[in-house]
């Protein structure tokens, strides 16, 4: 059967001589992984573009209702990034979304709502208004509202943990940031300190883990710590 879907892309491995396998989040059928034959030939060079992490696609696709490889009908941009694939610091960032979102979510997964924030991140992400230092917390912080493990404030969110890495000094300030985060998104007014910020994303790879159940291993996170300002 035929589906139209906005999609966001998370990663894809070579297949063969001119093929690849993509793992992309679908808004409406969730997550899938596909076959796209050909777009590493030479007549195919334009269309390995619209498969780069974070990506976001409307797409034609079979489904077939099941976990197996799926097939793409169709393929469209929509949304050309003006400066994620120029920006280096954004570029990294971007890897960081789809090394997060693919190690929190499941073959098949749907999220309507999960998708819209990711989408809406995209976006942010690529336009001048956003605070690129304090993006990935803010990432971090939100979509754990969409996965459904995110508490209803600071207060409960550091009486959840088991470890505690700021100085008590500087514990209030962060809990006004994670507070203004749940509230007003990548809009928030609230700054933390650059080492307080590598503190907070470490806080919240454990966080994750926990709530998960596995050890997380974002390798990502070492290239966010060379680049953040």
């Amino acid at each position: 059967m035929l589906k139209k879907t906005s999609a966001v892309v998370l990663n894809y491995i070579k297949y063969k001589e001119t093929s690849i396998i993509a793992k992309i989040f679908t808004r409406e059928i969730g997550l899938k992984s596909y076959i796209i034959n050909g777009v590493r030939s030479k007549t195919g060079k334009n269309k390995i573009g619209f498969y780069q992490p974070m990506s976001l696609l409307d797409l034609v696709v079979y489904d077939k209702g099941n976990s197996g490889l799926q097939r793409i009908s169709e393929t469209k941009l929509a949304y050309a990034s003006q400066q994620i694939p120029f920006d280096f610091r954004r570029t990294s960032i971007s890897l960081f979304m789809a090394e997060v979102i693919g190690k929190s979510i499941f073959e098949d997964y749907q999220n309507e709502s999960l998708f819209d924030f990711i989408h809406q991140s995209v976006l942010h992400l690529d336009s001048n208004r956003v605070n690129l230092a304090h993006f990935p917390s803010i990432f971090l912080i939100n979509q754990a509202k969409y996965l459904g493990f995110a508490p209803a404030d600071a207060k409960e969110f550091f009486l959840e943990s088991m470890i505690q890495p700021f100085e008590i000094e500087e514990l209030e300030r962060v809990k006004y940031f994670v507070d203004d985060a749940l509230r007003n998104g990548f809009s928030t007014s609230q700054k933390l300190s650059k080492t307080n910020r590598q503190l907070m994303l470490d806080y919240l790879k454990d966080f994750y883990s926990r709530h998960m159940d596995q050890d997380l291993k974002w390798k990502t996170l070492d290239i966010l710590r060379q680049i953040s300002g």
